[in-house]
């Protein structure tokens, strides 16, 4: 990375990291373009940026035809409190646990490559959803050519793996290899969880080594799915595994339901999901659909959510929840903790 770039443009490259929806995603580039450096060590940079400029613009514009040649246009549009997909080696049994997590008509089959296309679904966690998404096996052989876009809005992954297979070692290697080839790559860090002092450590060195070549890498948190571990001993297996790529491990089985409920419960707390609720004044609030937000999220931040004009003019908020006391007065910077409701005040 160059050592001339402004503040202005760093600030922009990490809000285009952070972006998950397509329209932020274009605005955050045409503002990179705007701030970069115009030189000729930044020459191709410039070229990639515009080039993903165009590729954008041109899905918001109109979807792309020949679909059933080059593969769906668009990513699944983000829905829920978070967008998580699911990968793994054909046979894995990705789209049974999406159907049992979710409730989908994802076909179920006992031959490779029954997924062709990404698949969305809701899983529901207490009073909210996330959104799992049964994308299509990667195997050496053969990987959709799209999976690196398909994966562009997603918050995490889950790495489903047949932990009774014999090659199951092996079977997960080949999808994170292959998707490395796609710029894509996995880590055990999820932004609710603590990390490791020497995890830190090693992660600020990796940030200032980072090149514009890492520009449009997408990093995902994932979690190891073994699944079908009904079908045998297989702690020993995951352990050995879950040791061996670093990330965190469950065990679960799709066919007998088997701890399941224990992966919506990892998503809540490893994405660091925040529900607010809202009220108005002299009224009770409404518990049956809360914001989303993320650990750390303000006051102001779901002002935005509830609405673009209350976020301009908003003043303060009332709020009643944990280390607070009922109906206190906070600031548009105050944090917002899992299960406070407020009450917006705006001009």
């Amino acid at each position: 990375m160059p050592t001339n770039v402004t503040p202005e443009y760093r600030k922009a490259e990490q809000a285009f990291r952070e972006a998950r929806d397509t329209a932020e995603r274009l605005r955050c580039l045409r503002e990179m373009l705007r701030l970069i450096p115009k030189h000729k060590g930044t020459e191709h940079v410039q070229a990639d940026i515009k080039t993903r400029i165009k590729q954008l613009a041109s899905e918001l514009s109109s979807p792309r035809k020949g679909g059933a040649r080059s593969g769906p246009a668009h990513a699944v549009r983000r829905e829920g409190a978070a967008q998580v997909a699911l990968l793994g080696a054909p046979n894995a049994g990705k789209s049974q646990l999406h159907s049992a997590l979710t409730g989908s008509q994802s076909t179920v089959g006992a031959w490779p490559h029954t997924t062709e296309t990404p698949i969305p679904g809701m899983a529901p966690y207490h009073d909210i959803r996330f959104q799992l998404v049964d994308l299509p096996p990667v195997a050496h052989e053969r990987m959709q050519p799209w999976l690196g876009t398909a994966l562009q809005p997603a918050d995490g992954a889950l790495l489903v793996v047949d932990i009774a297979s014999p090659d199951y070692a092996a079977e997960i290697g080949t999808v994170l290899d292959k998707m490395a080839e796609k710029r894509v790559t996995f880590t055990a860090a999820w932004p609710g969880l603590p990390e490791p002092r020497k995890r830190r450590r090693k992660k600020r060195v990796a940030r200032q080594q980072e090149t514009f070549e890492d520009l449009f890498r997408i990093r995902l948190p994932a979690l190891l799915v073994a699944n079908k571990a009904d079908l045998g001993d297989c702690r020993e297996r995951l352990e050995a595994l879950s040791g061996k790529l670093g990330f965190p491990a469950l065990a679960v089985s799709a066919e007998t339901g088997d701890n399941l409920d224990a992966i919506p419960k990892f998503l809540f707390k490893g994405l660091g999901v925040v529900r607010a609720y809202t009220k108005t004044p002299g009224k009770p609030p409404d518990l049956g659909r809360p914001f989303t937000l993320r650990h750390g999220a303000t006051v102001s931040e779901l002002a935005t959510l509830v609405h673009k004009d209350i976020a301009g003019s908003l003043r303060y908020a009332r709020i009643w929840g944990e280390k607070v006391y009922d109906g206190q007065q906070v600031s548009p910077r105050h944090l917002i903790r899992d299960g406070d409701i407020l009450e917006l005040h705006h001009r």
